[in-house]
């Protein structure tokens, strides 16, 4: 399989913006290197490798002080990058895996010491091949009863069917990319007020960063900002933000994480939110032990 051109910036510009102290990137990969931490057979892409001293630069250059990283699907079920990563700074760093749904309760205390915090369900066939619902929903109680919770990625024409498994889900859910919503039709469309009322129930939250995964128009992403701004002012307790360094798949133009950060003022336009957004939700759900 054909490696991806680059999707990530190899020189990010400087963020006028300056995050709180304590600020967390709450949705960020590791990809490799492959020569030590193969891609999966089944993957539907092959990335540039993005290693952790990579990631840790771009967080010293962006002003943050934690990662959350997430599993990617190149790499499959296998979580030794991720875990690397998690042992090379264990007090920046949590994790978000993607496992066998017959993983082993020891391999899950493991991880658990590690420092993931939860599992990635994700519905995006065009990347991946999903478990059944019924098998998903046995692994959530399983590690629900780790204080861990489930991340979800979907696209929004996923929600109606998806909707009736993610409230019955035994733990807190967290929702990739704002439910991938329609943003041609607009902030007010019927398809984000569903999502909204979906997530005005405690146990879910937001992910409310990717606007270049989502974007009509392209930089600066001004017809995404309403919509992470309507999720943060509604449930400013329960969004999260992430860069999503180093941006897979991306096809239409290489991302500035720089400019990425600078969105955030436009999407949480008062310090309080900010706080909330970068600092305090992130801490609660992930660095809290």
């Amino acid at each position: 399989m054909d490696i991806d051109p680059p999707t990530w910036a190899h020189d990010p510009s400087v963020p006028d913006y300056a995050p709180p102290e304590g600020a967390v990137d709450a949705h960020c990969h590791v990809f490799g290197p492959g020569d030590r931490f193969p891609y999966a057979p089944q993957r539907k892409y092959t990335p540039t490798d993005a290693p952790k001293e990579k990631l840790f630069a771009l967080r010293r250059h962006l002003g943050f002080a934690r990662n959350v990283i997430v599993q990617a699907s190149c790499h499959g079920r296998d979580n030794a990058a991720l875990l690397d990563a998690l042992t090379a700074d264990p007090e920046g760093c949590r994790g978000i895996a993607v496992v066998d749904p017959e993983i082993s309760d020891s391999t899950l205390h493991e991880m658990d010491a590690a420092g993931v915090r939860g599992v990635r369900f994700n519905f995006v066939r065009r990347l991946v091949d999903p478990d059944p619902l019924d098998v998903s929903a046995r692994l959530a109680a399983r590690v629900a009863a780790l204080g861990w919770h489930v991340v979800v990625y979907f696209e929004a024409s996923d929600l109606e069917d998806l909707a009736p498994f993610l409230k019955q889900l035994p733990c807190d859910v967290v929702i990739d990319h704002m439910g991938r919503p329609d943003i041609a039709a607009g902030v007010d469309a019927p398809g984000f007020d569903a999502f909204r009322a979906l997530v005005d129930d405690p146990k879910f939250w937001v992910k409310v960063g990717c606007p270049e995964r989502m974007t009509q128009d392209g930089p600066p992403y001004d017809d995404v900002s309403p919509f992470a701004r309507t999720l943060v002012e509604q449930i400013p307790n329960r969004v999260l933000w992430g860069t999503d360094w180093p941006h897979p798949n991306m096809k239409s133009h290489v991302p500035d994480d720089g400019l990425l950060v600078d969105r955030i003022p436009v999407i949480a336009p008062t310090p309080e939110l900010r706080q909330k957004l970068l600092v305090d939700n992130p801490h609660r759900l992930y660095f809290a032990r």
